[in-house]
């Protein structure tokens, strides 16, 4: 349409074919024609860069001459070899035929004509002839922000490594210069200019400098656009700094790896020794002693692991690793311990948070990466499926700080697994969702947590999945639940795991959830809520999606899998019980989401000093339904002592606890 309209107009003025041609082409390439780099932008990045460098003794000479000088300077990065880069120029030739997948080599063909995916959960979209940066096809913000990261630059990257073909070189270098010459940092370019896609292309830059360097179509115009904006990326983030979150780590990963790739600009010691101070401070700010990040949300805990490891590589490549203290290394690994101890037996992830359950077996090739990096057989193990390496020392974890706890059968990929959240407040990616838990076995997960669904662009949705009714934990006339949680017991045993957790979930009231994996087959949870709030009071559970059976009278719930494993949840009977349907969905996915079984059951407190108990069985099981019988010995209002006898197959076993309360010897909310 717009070759058709160039041709009219010029036809309308008479122009001459020759002329009709450069206006094709204007139309065309107006990106390209609207991004020429002037002299006054040749000059502004020789008088960011130290031209005393080593190095720099031409550029030094032709400095007043900016053409010159920056034909040097071309010159100077295409044959530099001291600075160290994961991603190494000289191995271009080794990468010809295995640097791209499939996938790769069509986003990268879809960015030749610009068409680009943001957000990865939407289709990609055309952007543009000239390209649009600030585009916004959906409403969801998420899709802008990360266009303006350019994950499909990644991609050409991988393409023209793989096949050597100029293409991708060629409009990667158009594009970077257009992308430079329309996002100035300014109040009409915010989608471009939020931190942590600063930070992003600050660290994702550096790899790209070193894909395309030796391209013929890396001019020098390419190198003063690509470094005038590095520097302003360098400087931008010295003035942003996002504690106690993983934009801080973005931040200053980004900061980092722009002054150790590029030494030779004036402040890149500056910039460098701010960044590596974040780094060495947000490792203590927001990794708690058992190893989780603050935000307690799995998948955000996977990233900081790399954000603050590849700065450390990076550093180490050029030798700078006494930036950081030796207990750096340790706290990282301990980070790497917690997808050990928390994941679902076939390597999914509990989706607490604004996290996502993934795809199984996803953590191999992490867990073998760190198996390398810090001798661990226990890594090994996971890496493998049990076939090297040596079976971690337990099958019962505890992250006390986190508020985070594990139980499983066996490392078997089928074993019977419990994983339960009781912890503090994680911020914007944590939901009030207290006492909660996912169950899985046989390979499935049984009770998944509902995940999040989207960030932006639809707020009633993500509200929905946000809400402390849709966990499977208990509430109080359907209220949101504040976070103060207290582990009361933590006893994991050769036969019985025992856990008991508190959480004053309302001002009033405090949700005390007693949990024991018993025979390390099924679960007993009792859940006591107590304190002077009076009225409803509702205990939550979902199942995955699929069928599912209710039987009211047993006040028992059951999956519907025709093959595998199912769940069997029951609660014991007492006055006023009832058990009701309620709405439920999972989201597997961004912006994905699935309606799936949801049910609760419901007794109304109405005396101040009166305190409700459920007791409940969570059987996972094969076949037939479990025939697992549970009577309680203590009162169902007895706080102080908890004592049960359950019965399986002809066998009985007794369990509990007696309570010494506060002024326990053992301590603020002691139990034995």
């Amino acid at each position: 349409m717009e070759n058709i309209s160039a041709l009219k107009i010029g036809k309308k003025i008479g122009l001459s074919c020759s002329l009709l041609l450069l206006l094709v082409c204007f139309y065309n390439c107006k990106g390209v024609a609207r991004s020429a780099i002037t002299l006054n932008d040749k000059a502004t990045l020789l008088s960011r860069l130290d031209l005393d460098f080593k190095g720099f003794e031409k550029e030094k000479q032709d400095k007043d001459n900016p053409e010159l000088a920056t034909a040097d300077l071309l010159h100077y990065y295409k044959s530099r070899t001291f600075v160290k880069h994961p991603v190494d120029p000289k191995l271009q030739a080794e990468g010809f035929g295995k640097s791209a997948t499939p996938g790769e080599i069509k986003s990268a063909d879809n960015a030749l004509n610009h068409i680009f995916v943001g957000q990865s959960a939407y289709p990609p979209y055309f952007c543009g002839t000239d390209i649009n940066w600030g585009m916004r096809p959906v409403p969801d913000n998420e899709w802008v922000w990360q266009l303006n990261r350019m994950n499909f630059w990644n991609a050409m990257a991988s393409a023209y490594w793989h096949t050597g073909d100029e293409k991708y070189a060629k409009e990667w270098c158009r594009q970077l210069v257009d992308w430079t010459l329309k996002n100035p940092i300014d109040n009409d370019h915010i989608y471009a200019w939020r931190s942590i896609e600063a930070g992003i292309r600050g660290h994702s830059w550096t790899a790209l400098f070193q894909y395309f360097i030796n391209s013929p179509n890396f001019t020098p115009d390419v190198l003063v656009a690509f470094l005038n904006s590095f520097y302003d990326h360098a400087e931008y983030l010295m003035t942003k700094y996002t504690s106690k979150s993983n934009w801080g780590l973005m931040e200053a990963e980004g900061l980092a790896f722009i002054a150790i790739t590029f030494p030779e600009f004036r402040d890149s010691d500056k910039w460098l020794t701010e960044a590596v101070r974040r780094l060495n401070a947000e490792i203590d700010i927001q990794v708690y002693p058992d190893g989780h990040q603050r935000e307690l949300a799995i998948g955000y805990h996977m990233g900081c692991i790399d954000w603050f490891i590849r700065t450390y590589d990076l550093a180490k490549l050029n030798g700078k690793t006494g930036f950081f203290p030796s207990s750096y290394v340790d706290k990282v690994q301990k980070m790497c311990e917690v997808p050990l101890k928390l994941g679902h037996p076939d390597g999914t992830n509990a989706q607490f948070g604004d996290s996502w359950a993934g795809r199984p077996g996803q953590n191999k090739k992490k867990f073998q990466e760190w198996a390398d990096r810090f001798n661990r057989p226990d890594f090994l193990y996971l890496a493998t499926d049990g076939q090297k390496g040596t079976k971690p020392d337990s099958t019962a974890y505890a992250l006390p700080t986190s508020g985070l706890y594990s139980m499983r059968s066996s490392w078997d990929t089928d074993a019977v697994c419990l994983i339960l959240k009781c912890g503090p407040n994680g911020g914007g990616h944590c939901q009030p969702d207290n006492g909660t838990f996912e169950l899985s076995a046989g390979g499935r997960t049984l009770m998944p947590d509902g995940g999040s669904y989207i960030y932006s662009g639809d707020p009633e949705n993500r509200a929905w999945f946000r809400q402390t009714k849709v966990h499977q934990t208990l509430t109080l006339d359907g209220q949101n639940s504040q976070y103060a949680p207290v582990l009361l017991r933590w006893n994991p045993g050769k036969t019985d795991d025992i856990l008991v957790v508190e959480n004053k979930s309302y001002k009033d009231l405090t949700h005390r959830r007693s949990v024991f994996f018993i025979d390390k087959r099924y679960f007993v949870i009792i859940d006591d809520a107590y304190g002077s709030a009076t009225g409803k009071i509702d205990l939550h559970f979902q199942l995955a999606p699929g069928n599912a059976a209710y039987h009211r009278e047993d006040f028992m719930a059951t999956s519907g899998y025709n093959e595998g494993w199912n769940i069997l949840v029951q609660t014991q009977q007492q006055p006023g019980l009832e058990m009701g349907e309620e709405e439920g969905q999972v989201s597997f996915l961004y912006t994905k989401k699935e309606p799936r079984p949801a049910f609760c059951y419901s007794i109304n407190k109405t005396a101040a000093n009166s305190d409700i108990r459920f007791v409940s069985l969570v059987a996972p099981y094969q076949k037939e339904v479990p025939n697992v019988k549970i009577r309680l010995i203590t009162d169902m209002g007895d706080l102080s002592n908890l004592k049960f006898e359950v019965e399986a197959n002809g066998i009985k076993k007794e369990l509990g606890y007696t309570w010494f309360g506060k002024n326990s010897p053992l301590g603020v909310g002691g139990v034995k």
